[in-house]
């Protein structure tokens, strides 16, 4: 009994925490799993490819400004606490993806639409610039000595089962919409996109009922009942050259690298496969719903491995790992989704349309959908959107859109090559939180932790799909060239990580 009573508190924390920072790795999500659509929706349609490319520069935007999240949330979590500054980054977090799902698209307010979803996109990085370090402080103040790595794990698997939560809205409300087969499609990309934004007011509400009822760190509430807070902790975290030193060194030493490889296998491998691959919108975020599912209990295992042989290690082999097979990887990404030097079954052809008339205008809108069977089993879709005038003038065909469908066998190979991509995030992801927690001293822990673990990931990590399509574009005749991105990050940061960082296990260090 008195193992169970001692075990209890810290289970609830962990929940309480974990459901709170689920739900905002959801709202910050579900814009990038939902890009190509919003890219559609929010930009000018004259040139598909800048419209992406914008709307991913969107995204990044709400990762550029989380260091400035991390300085004010972290100062306002080392001076008034844990609880009610996590608290307030999730009411900010909530109410801006809510209001996301609100503002009309560009074909109603020309470019005010952009700039609108930009500043909210904004609020959400500050909100979640000091929601993790938050989260993370509170469970590892909680944690008993030599365990923090092991229940600090728990909460890094919030953000890919965030991811996880997203993708699952998503596909259901797109299924949802299938009542009406032949335009299914259309009514997800003009409205029914917005539905997962929506839904987060009711995961807000819950969360929020959630952290209320929390009770603060022990650890902090010692502190501020022996008058031991930190007047100024940016002052003394970053203008003090020993406290200084190990904000960069914990930077560039290790969260650097892990954030480039966080990103690159759950958020460029979805571009990868859309883009380059050309995988089928359902495929690619079941691909992925799958690889999640089976990685995230390395989260748990890796964290628990790092309370017995160190933080250290294990990050780094997760990066080094990443570095070597990233572009054989990929390039086995292509060949599983390829069907060059094929031809496709013409007895096998299918050719479905579909009408739906423009209210109030003088033509309709025709859905050519052609479907087109390989040798090697995948089935490719060619979806073209023609405009067809009520007076028989001559039809205007639109830019025909190719998505590829794998068979069985291709479909499980693809998604073990996303499977792996995620398992080296665990190994990076998973011990991070109680590496962080442990580098710095509690009257200061909130400000020092949040800032490199936001440049980190915010900066490096939050540019990798934007830089790596980017880079593809300009580079057109290597489909690979945008890895190189993070496997030269993760290069920098595995020398300095291996030469500087201390593999030194201490569960009492700076408390």
């Amino acid at each position: 009994m008195k193992s169970l009573q001692t075990r209890n508190p810290i289970w609830q924390v962990i929940g309480a925490s974990s459901v709170g920072t689920l739900i905002e790795w959801y709202d910050f999500y579900i814009f990038g799993s939902l890009a190509p659509i919003i890219a559609a929706q929010f930009f000018p349609k004259t040139d598909p490819t800048a419209a992406l490319l914008a709307t991913l520069a969107t995204f990044a935007a709400g990762f550029i400004v989380r260091p400035f999240g991390a300085l004010v949330f972290g100062r306002l979590g080392d001076m008034i606490g844990r609880k009610y500054t996590f608290l307030l980054t999730l009411i900010l977090m909530g109410g801006s993806t809510f209001l996301i799902g609100l503002v009309p698209g560009y074909a109603s307010i020309g470019f005010a639409a952009p700039i609108i979803v930009l500043l909210l996109r904004l609020i959400q990085g500050l909100a979640l610039g000091g929601e993790y370090g938050g989260a993370a402080t509170y469970v590892a103040e909680h944690a008993p000595a030599g365990k923090r790595g092991y229940y600090t794990s728990w909460i890094q698997t919030t953000a890919t089962l965030g991811l996880l939560l997203s993708l699952g809205i998503i596909l259901s409300t797109r299924s949802h919409l299938d009542a009406d087969a032949g335009l299914s499609v259309q009514k997800f990309e003009e409205w029914g996109w917005r539905i997962p934004f929506l839904l987060s007011i009711v995961l807000l509400g819950v969360s929020v009922y959630i952290r209320l009822r929390m009770k603060e760190s022990p650890l902090f509430t010692a502190l501020k009942a022996s008058g031991k807070t930190s007047s100024n902790p940016i002052r003394e975290s970053f203008a003090h050259r020993s406290n200084l030193k190990m904000v960069l060194l914990a930077l560039f030493g290790m969260v650097m690298g892990q954030g480039v490889v966080w990103y690159t296998g759950q958020f460029y491998a979805q571009t990868f496969l859309e883009n380059a691959c050309r995988i089928d919108f359902g495929q690619t975020r079941t691909i992925l719903i799958w690889s999640i599912m089976l990685a995230t209990p390395f989260f748990i295992l890796f964290g628990w491995l790092s309370d017995h042989i160190g933080r250290k290690w294990i990050m780094l082999a997760g990066m080094l790992l990443a570095i070597v097979s990233y572009r054989p990887v990929y390039q086995a990404m292509l060949n599983t989704a390829s069907t060059q030097g094929l031809t496709a079954d013409p007895s096998l052809e299918r050719v479905d349309r579909s009408m739906s008339p423009a209210q109030g205008q003088d033509w309709s809108l025709v859905h050519v959908t052609t479907h087109r069977a390989f040798p090697n089993g995948i089935v490719e879709k060619e979806v073209r959107k023609d405009t067809l005038y009520h007076d028989e003038r001559p039809v205007l065909s639109g830019a025909p859109k190719v998505s590829r469908e794998l068979p069985s066998d291709k479909y499980r190979w693809m998604v073990m090559l996303v499977f792996i991509q995620i398992l080296f995030v665990t190994m990076v992801y998973g011990p991070i939180a109680a590496f962080l927690v442990e580098m710095f001293p509690t009257r200061i822990r909130y400000t020092s932790m949040s800032l490199p673990y936001h440049v980190g990931n915010g900066v490096f990590g939050g540019l990798t799909p934007f830089i790596a399509v980017l880079l593809t574009t300009m580079n057109a005749h290597d489909p690979l060239v945008g890895l190189w991105y993070p496997i030269c990050v993760a290069g920098i940061c595995l020398a300095i990580g291996t030469l500087y960082v201390s593999n030194k296990i201490d569960p009492n260090v700076n408390d």
